[in-house]
């Protein structure tokens, strides 16, 4: 058993920095770890907001996350508002972190199932988190340690950031660490002859870098684990049907060309005031959440930076062109655009094998889900742990090999299943999409999941899974599926008590919100430079 010498990591960007990061801060010392990448290549760059549990990954590298936060332009995120997804005009947040307090054995959602329609208790549901309140009010502090028993104590947050200063940031880190950056085109990839493992990739110069194992971070061409291996491709886009997306960041501030509110093509509502209406200022529109926001072939999404606005509208092919497609978005930008817009196609699925013989694939080359609930960088984090707890000898035993590939199909199948949720839970019916959406054929073990919660507010789950009860519990809540009924274990208590408990949770919460800072405020007090 001889352990490996070197790791060559194929692409850079968001994916090959952090594998190349954590590897090199966490893999054991002595190992070689080369990176190959060319400018003349861009990167997607636009998977700039993240899950809570990417504050892991820069823990793990020991970051400082006011260092991170300047030097990324980030900002802070509570969670994701989801508009016009169940109907048109109707919009909720997916908020991280705690709902209110269990009672007894029972989640708090049970409780207000039976009170929603008294008038006894707030009906919405975003008053009983600290997450979600904050959010729509615009607000945001970090988790008060000191105060157990608050829900201050509760906030869990991620971040919005520059996704090519996080990979630049990572870039300097890795090479601290004794990372190998080459720069240079790959024209070849050479294998053996015996059972096909890469030996090496021969670069435009004639050089050639060899290594033991190699990570693709090659992003949607997947040079090695696709174009050179053939892992094979399992296609999801029978439920999940958009298949491209047009990009562009925005300023905080509208140009006068701006002030016309362009034509939205087949979209909703455009974002931007109409002549002689106030435009909002950068404190109403640097949000700590994400927005995605349905139109009637896709969805736009919305990412607050410090210095820009993040916009891309996810879109069916089969439904509206390119060209209609853009319209929508440049129709409904808070401010001026910094870049003209950019169309990047997709196919929803993943590698059949994501580890195959000595390439792991990591980011965009192991598939692709859209970027609805801010999974990819998610994806490239898990995928790089469970490499470094599956981490191969030079012999290659195929059992760690096989248990990785079914760990990494779990996880992909369970985030798919919570993207096909939001989809599929639609009572829209004024567009060929999103009747399509609300009429297709789902998974069943998500049919499954959908009829438990359907008669009384329960799940039940057969393992680990990246999104818990509390994020089901407000996007099916969020999407309008009401269950017909509650656990019935709560008619063991008292009417009474059940609003006591249920308004001292918003009412707290309300309080908890109405003391923290506005996000800007917190932003400007803490983390500028």
């Amino acid at each position: 058993m001889t352990p490996l010498k070197k790791v060559v990591i194929v692409g850079g960007g968001t994916a090959g920095w952090m594998a190349a990061a954590l590897l090199a801060k966490l893999a054991r010392k002595g190992l070689e770890i080369e990176l190959v990448e060319s400018e003349e290549i861009g990167t997607i760059g636009v998977g700039e907001a993240t899950i809570p549990a990417i504050k892991r990954f820069n823990h793990l590298l020991e970051l400082d996350e006011t260092d991170f936060i300047r030097s990324t332009q980030a900002t802070f995120k509570l969670g994701i508002e989801f508009v016009n997804w169940g109907r048109e005009g109707d919009s909720y947040i997916h908020g991280f972190g705690k709902i209110g307090q269990d009672l007894g054995w029972l989640r708090m959602h049970q409780y207000w199932l039976k009170m929603r329609d008294t008038g006894k208790v707030s009906d919405r549901f975003a008053d009983y988190s600290i997450n979600t309140a904050a959010a729509y009010a615009n607000r945001f502090m970090r988790a008060r340690a000191d105060m157990k028993a608050s829900p201050l104590n509760d906030i869990a947050y991620a971040y919005h950031f520059d996704a090519g200063l996080y990979a630049l940031y990572l870039r300097k880190y890795s090479e601290n660490l004794g990372v190998k950056r080459t720069e240079g085109k790959i024209v070849k990839v050479n294998q053996r002859a015996t059972d096909g493992f890469i030996e090496g990739v021969v670069l435009e110069s004639g050089a050639v870098v060899e290594g033991e194992l190699f990570i693709d971070c090659s992003g949607m061409r997947a040079l090695l684990i696709e174009e050179t291996l053939g892992a094979g491709y399992e296609d999801w886009s029978h439920w999940l049907p958009c298949d491209r997306a047009v990009a562009v960041p925005c300023s905080y501030m509208r140009s006068d060309a701006a002030r016309a509110s362009p034509p939205n093509g087949s979209g909703g509502q455009s974002a931007l005031p109409r002549t002689g209406e106030p435009a909002l200022g950068k404190s109403e529109l640097l949000t700590p959440y994400t927005r995605s926001i349905a139109h009637k072939s896709g969805w736009q999404w919305r990412i607050p930076l410090q210095h820009r606005i993040g916009n891309g509208h996810v879109f069916s092919s089969r439904y509206i062109s390119d060209d209609e497609a853009t319209a929508v978005l440049m129709g409904n930008l808070d401010g001026a655009p910094l870049a003209e817009p950019r169309v990047i196609r997709f196919r929803t699925g993943k590698r059949r094998k994501v580890w195959d013989r000595n390439v792991v694939a990591v980011g965009l080359s192991s598939g692709f889900m859209e970027p609805l609930e801010s999974t990819s960088i998610q994806l490239i984090q898990s995928v790089i742990l469970r490499l470094l707890a599956f981490f191969p000898d030079s012999g290659f035993a195929p059992a760690p090999r096989d248990s990785f590939n079914r760990l990494v199909d779990e996880e992909y199948r369970e985030i798919r299943d919570f993207l096909i949720a939001h989809y599929k839970l639609t009572a829209r019916d004024d567009s060929p999409m999103w009747r399509y959406c609300r009429d297709m054929d789902i998974p069943d073990a998500l049919r499954e999941r959908l009829d438990l919660w359907r008669v009384a507010g329960r799940f039940f789950k057969t393992g680990e899974e990246l999104f818990v009860d509390e994020s089901w519990i407000q996007v099916l809540i969020g999407q309008g599926l009401i269950p017909t009924g509650y656990d019935p274990f709560v008619d063991l208590r008292a009417e009474g008590e059940i609003v006591k408990y249920l308004n001292d949770i918003s009412g707290v919460i309300g309080k908890c919100v109405a003391a923290m800072p506005s996000h800007e405020q917190y932003i400007e007090a803490t983390c500028k430079a």
